[in-house]
């Protein structure tokens, strides 16, 4: 009696490769992230617009000769425009200590954003007032923020927030000689985050 053999082909099984519209996506919010119009990264690329225009809408193939200078003017990587792998989103926190300042550094070194947990010492300082680029968020937690910003004098509160481009002088320090715990956010591209915050001087600062 014949027996009929039955051949199974072992099919290897392959990750999806990324498609055109999900590396567009992500092309696009790392544009949006550094606030770069697509004539901006046109210009630093070399590329047309319309044609990043299509790549981020999924309508063109992407290939290696336009991701390379997009990943570069985009300060990322080809892997993270094309893996389908999840990065750890873990962070870990590293705290550094200045001037009985304690900071807990709550984001990665390569984030835009760079968050920290600050507390600032139960004293009264002497302001010094410095400038740098970017922008800067910042929450009150716990105690009474004194922020000094050009010509203003201000007591921020637990609860209340304040944002201010860090090219004018500014200063933090305790309001009244006690510890201040506050969250900030350090934006270097100085995209807008909406806040509320206490806007005349609070005459009781320094009594």
């Amino acid at each position: 009696m014949a027996h009929a053999s039955t051949a199974h082909t072992a099919t290897a099984h392959t990750p999806t490769a990324p498609t055109a519209e999900r590396i567009g996506a992500r092309l696009r919010a790392a544009r949006l992230d550094r606030a770069l119009t697509l004539a901006e990264l046109s210009a630093t690329t070399g590329i047309s617009a319309s044609t990043i225009s299509r790549l981020e809408a999924g309508k063109r193939q992407p290939n290696l000769e336009l991701l390379i200078p997009l990943a570069a003017a985009l300060e990322t990587s080809i892997d993270e425009l094309v893996s389908d792998a999840v990065p750890d989103p873990r962070v870990h926190s590293r705290t550094v200590r200045s001037d009985g300042r304690i900071m807990h550094q709550l984001s990665g070194e390569s984030s835009q954003n760079q968050a920290v947990r600050m507390i600032l010492p139960a004293k009264v300082e002497e302001p010094s007032l410095r400038v740098h680029d970017g922008f800067e968020w910042v929450y009150v937690l716990k105690g009474r923020l004194r922020l000094l910003l050009g010509e203003h004098d201000l007591v921020l509160r637990a609860g209340e927030a304040a944002e201010f481009a860090t090219r004018v002088p500014h200063w933090l320090g305790s309001a009244d000689g006690e510890e201040v715990e506050l969250m900030c956010i350090f934006n270097r591209d100085g995209e807008r985050i909406h806040v509320r915050a206490q806007t005349e001087p609070d005459r009781r600062v320094g009594r």
